[in-house]
């Protein structure tokens, strides 16, 4: 016999009177002494690992809230690209990450701070640095501001990698194909030192635009994993404005091209890595080679298009036009064609934030009242369009709005 004792005694406190926090929270219903738990969790926390071994700060080391970093060399690329290379500020190793991931800086920008994320670059063999290798962007805020003032000593702040944009042997094969663009060979060149350094089995063709020669990151280094590791490596570089005297591919890079250097598909899993602008395009072109939407994976760390640039933008709706947004007991005014992310943080408020392009949901906030536009990139889960949800980063307001954080 069972006894059903949902709604029968509100939950009672260690010295007895019973606790009103039933209306508050309709978990207390399921079951008597649900605030008690509530409170002895809240003491463990405080009080750190309930076990005597070192297994819970050691899970806590791979997973930080704040990882503080120091900009130990700052690595010339190109005339337009660097690499940072930071190490935990007092030391020692850094959380382990998968090839692929990303790492999002805290970064100050006159007035505003605000975060960026950005792909590493190093190998994850390497435990006592990252790499982040960053591309000079036009317009772009953070990018070029860190390329013009960050010198070694510079300090930064990180929530610790994370990123979804890695290879899964089992289901993406052990050969794939990488069409780069720019700073987007960073994460290709991560999964390939990783390969190097771990003797895995994997073959990788990396098709990597660039406008000249002089602009290709990592030039030298691919170029020689290409020479001595044919069996690795397959690389194919295009230009789009090559020099005089350039014998190489020149882009477009449309389906006929992606089927000359990457040769026949055959289902291979392949790796989308460069600006988001370019990404709808080359679907195209992959769908057309019969390259099915399940086999392309999109590297999902860049800053959302602008609402002028995605289709689905209400016809008539004017970007520049300003809206209130009303959160925290404040109110302000802010563009329609920008992310909610950035105009919060321009106006002092801030939310978590890591990807800013819609995959994490660090930054999610739940629309009280008033409407937005997500921008394609936002992974909305059905929880969230059900209870007005918005991912802030790729959310823009159409109308007035009241959030909540």
């Amino acid at each position: 016999m069972t006894t059903d004792h949902r709604g029968t005694q509100p939950p009672r406190t260690p010295d007895g009177p019973p606790v009103a926090s039933v209306a508050a929270n309709p978990l207390a219903r399921l079951f008597d002494g649900f605030d008690d738990v509530v409170a002895e969790l809240g003491r463990r926390a405080d009080a750190g690992s309930p076990h005597p071994d070192d297994a819970w700060a050691e899970a806590a080391a791979h997973h930080p809230r704040d990882l503080a970093l120091t900009v130990t060399e700052v690595i010339e690329e190109t005339a337009t690209a660097a690499t940072l290379r930071l190490r935990a500020t007092g030391g020692g190793p850094l959380p382990s990450f998968a090839a692929g991931q990303y790492l999002s800086l805290t970064v100050r920008v006159g007035a505003t701070v605000t975060s960026r994320a950005f792909s590493i670059s190093s190998s994850p063999a390497e435990r006592d640095y990252y790499d982040l290798t960053i591309r000079r962007l036009h317009g772009g805020l953070v990018s070029n501001h860190l390329l013009d003032t960050v010198r070694p000593g510079a300090g930064f702040t990180s929530d610790g990698p994370i990123g979804t944009f890695c290879h899964d042997p089992l289901f993406h094969g052990d050969d794939v194909v990488f069409l780069a663009g720019g700073s987007g060979v960073a994460p290709a060149m991560s999964m390939l030192r990783d390969v190097l350094d771990h003797g895995l089995n994997r073959r990788m063709t990396l098709v990597y635009g660039s406008r000249r020669a002089d602009d290709v990151i990592f030039r030298a280094e691919l170029e020689a994993i290409a020479r001595d590791r044919p069996d690795v490596l397959t690389l194919h570089q295009v230009l789009s404005a090559p020099d005089p005297g350039w014998d190489g591919a020149v882009g477009p890079l449309d389906a006929a091209l992606i089927a000359e250097l990457a040769g026949p598909l055959n289902d291979r899993m392949v790796y989308l890595c460069g600006p988001p602008g370019r990404y709808p395009y080359l679907i195209e072109q992959l769908r057309a080679l019969g390259q099915p939407r399940r086999r392309i994976r999109l590297e999902a760390n860049s800053v959302a298009l602008p609402p002028p640039a995605d289709p689905r933008w209400p016809a008539g709706l004017d970007p520049a036009g300003t809206v209130t947004v009303a959160v925290d007991g404040r109110r302000f005014d802010v563009p329609r064609g920008r992310p909610l992310l950035d105009s919060l943080e321009e106006n002092g408020v801030r939310p978590r934030a890591s990807c800013r392009s819609g995959e994490c949901a660090l930054c999610r906030v739940r629309i009280c009242s008033g409407r937005v536009f997500h921008a394609e990139e936002a992974r909305l889960r059905r929880s969230d369009e059900t209870y007005g949800h918005a991912h802030a980063c790729v959310a823009y307001p159409l109308e007035d709005l009241e959030i909540e954080l």
